[in-house]
């Protein structure tokens, strides 16, 4: 796994749970989106997951940008923080990414396709097993998805 240093930029920090769980903290800037999908990309490179590479980089730009947008409309980028979180299980890839605002995520109704912003938990749900949200206490919330890490014929 690559050291917490090559992961650092202000604002950011990268956490190591585990050999199974990796976690980056971001500040909540559009900026670092980036930084979080070269943290997802070195981090699947490490557990041999290459074949999830694309799928995951998508579903965590996707819920990063989330809760950036959504998630942090009114704070400080000094007070809040967004964490992405890689958990490697058995057969799944999890994906989590947790904000300080408890609303909820929108689910667009199908009707609304056309709509310019709106598409990015259709782009999770196609790309993901499962996916879904927990609240977090006592504020804020994890929307998380997972991945098949298996080999699909």
């Amino acid at each position: 796994m690559p050291s917490p240093a090559q992961f650092r930029s202000p604002g950011s920090v990268f956490v190591r749970d585990s050999p199974r769980t990796a976690a980056l903290d971001l500040a909540g800037s559009r900026e670092e989106f980036a930084q979080a999908r070269d943290f997802t990309h070195r981090t699947l490179d490490h557990w041999s997951l290459d074949h999830c590479t694309d799928d995951a980089l998508t579903v965590v730009t996707e819920l990063a940008a989330n809760a950036v947008l959504h998630g942090l409309p009114h704070t400080s980028a000094d007070r809040c923080r967004v964490r992405l979180r890689l958990t490697l299980r058995r057969s799944h890839l999890v994906c989590a990414v947790t904000d300080p605002s408890d609303s909820l995520p929108v689910y667009p109704h199908p009707g609304d396709s056309l709509l310019e912003h709106g598409r990015g938990l259709h782009i999770v749900e196609a790309l993901s097993e499962h996916w879904g949200w927990t609240r977090r206490c006592p504020v804020g919330k994890t929307v998380w998805a997972m991945l098949p890490t298996r080999h699909l014929p």
